[in-house]
């Protein structure tokens, strides 16, 4: 159980895959202008990465089971893209508000490299993950737990984003520039956590 609990801190907080592993940085700029679309964002790539770990993690071990290992970035990428696909259908077809607020950056998940990311994080922790029994369960926890830390940085952001709005900002710094040196401060707030989980002794 405590080591559920590390995962979940250590996705969330401490290895934030946005903010500390700077991955997902193209949606996390580009859809957190307004809450509604940052959370809607953040429940695809949620929903895609649990079901991308769901597909991948035996997936892997029939590539490896017949020495196609070296394919493995391609076939999780088509995978993924799969999956976006069918989130983009049920959201066209039942969420369209979300829908058309995401626009083009729904498609773009396919090109996620957070959700690229958390699976070949999960192929490569396998070891470790084996280790504590339960190797299959503890890659969709770290797969649950990236997602919510994509979604708290983007709620973060966003409303960081909309006091902007309203903010004095000069001249030279005003659009892009300081969403970039909002972004950084916010990343560099998250230094706070580091340690969190070995002083809480949750590993171990």
């Amino acid at each position: 159980m405590k080591f559920f609990i590390a995962l979940l801190v250590m996705g969330i907080l401490t290895q934030n895959f946005v903010l500390a592993k700077f991955l997902g940085i193209c949606p996390f700029l580009g859809v957190s202008k307004k809450l509604n679309t940052a959370v809607g964002m953040s429940a695809a790539v949620i929903f895609v990465m649990l079901l991308a770990t769901a597909a991948t993690y035996p997936l892997n071990m029939l590539l490896e089971k017949y020495g196609l290992g070296y394919l493995q970035t391609i076939v999780f990428i088509l995978v993924i893209a799969a999956l976006v696909q069918m989130v983009e259908i049920v959201l066209k077809k039942y969420v369209k508000s979300l829908y058309q607020a995401l626009g083009i950056y729904l498609p773009l998940i396919t090109t996620n490299c957070a959700v690229l990311g958390v699976v070949i994080l999960n192929i490569d922790n396998i070891g470790i993950y084996s280790a504590q029994g339960f190797g299959f369960w503890h890659a969709m926890v770290n797969s649950f737990a990236a997602g919510a830390g994509f979604m708290l940085a983007m709620v973060l952001f966003a409303g960081v984003r909309s006091r902007l709005e309203s903010a004095d900002v000069p001249k030279a710094l005003e659009g892009l520039p300081i969403t970039l040196v909002s972004a950084s401060i916010v990343s560099m707030s998250f230094l706070g956590f580091s340690g969190l989980v070995e002083g809480l002794h949750l590993l171990g």
